[in-house]
């Protein structure tokens, strides 16, 4: 009763996942491949009611829960008020519902439109920022530049979600790398998340971003160059008691605390490693 390939976020990996939607609406993002075998569409009101029905068999006592495909906020408003009544409705024990959000669903709605779905269950986003440099995002299709990040993530906290923002490292290349760093930090630090992320850039076969760097248009940045891209990213970002991890399998080295408050000891850390003789990295590229 699941369309296959299904994600969620790292920190969703018991949450129970209702898949609302199929692809990704957006879905043009070099760097992507998540949802490049899917047609994107929603699912009719009939199918979700299977689905939870279908759900209920193996779970129904779950307190998190998890709404799916790509970005739930792309539909009507009606429509995400209507399957927030129902998720709570048929799970009454839910304490905590989440989604992943694009910039571009959230720049569509209102600021009404996203406080009643706040107040309506919907608790906390995940926005992947990506990159914070208008180069970077134009070059990756994200379909937003700098500053409508920027407003996306701040409608979200305004209208009272907790949001958790994502940043690649790596996404620059060698080309981009501290324009990338620099500007990412710029964002995040705008928009002050409650939860903020790195992962690295890992090309799958199935994304544009393979083509590109087969062509020559793309360079993947070394792990020593990833080490000096976060450490450039975190030295510019000003943070309010935020929880930050880099400790995704993609990372090359594990990180975690609350910026700002232990930025300095993340950054010694950092500088440790790339300082060292005996560094290996604990992941490599699958190019």
């Amino acid at each position: 009763m699941y369309s296959n390939p299904l994600y969620r976020p790292p920190s969703e990996a018991r949450s129970l996942i209702i898949q609302v939607t199929e692809g990704c609406s957006h879905n043009k993002c070099k760097f992507c491949y998540m949802y490049k075998c899917k047609q994107f569409r929603n699912k009719t009101k009939e199918e979700l009611i299977d689905h939870i029905k279908w759900l209920k068999r193996y779970e129904v006592s779950s307190e998190r829960i998890f709404l799916a495909d790509g970005n739930v906020l792309c539909l009507k408003t009606d429509k995400v008020l209507e399957i927030l009544e129902m998720t709570k409705k048929e799970f009454p024990l839910v304490k905590r519902i989440s989604s992943y959000s694009g910039p571009l669903d959230l720049l569509r709605k209102t600021d009404e439109e996203l406080k009643s779905i706040r107040q309506a269950g919907l608790e906390l986003l995940y926005m992947g920022v990506e990159s914070g440099s208008d180069n970077v995002l134009s070059f990756m299709n994200k379909g937003v530049n700098q500053q409508e990040m920027i407003e996306a993530g701040q409608k979200a906290k305004k209208a009272g979600f907790k949001l958790s923002c994502m940043i690649i490292s790596g996404l620059g290349g060698t080309d981009l790398m501290e324009e990338h760093a620099i500007e990412s930090a710029k964002v995040i630090s705008a928009i002050n998340p409650d939860y903020f992320s790195l992962l690295r850039l890992v090309v799958e076969k199935e994304s544009e971003l393979a083509d590109d760097i087969k062509q020559g248009k793309f360079h993947l940045a070394s792990p020593l160059q990833i080490i000096d891209e976060n450490i450039i990213m975190l030295e510019n970002m000003e943070l309010n008691d935020c929880i930050f991890r880099a400790n995704h399998v993609s990372n090359h080295i594990n990180q975690a605390g609350t910026l700002n408050k232990d930025k300095e000891v993340l950054l010694q850390r950092l500088r440790k490693f790339r300082d060292s003789d005996d560094f290996v990295p604990m992941t490599f590229d699958t190019l």
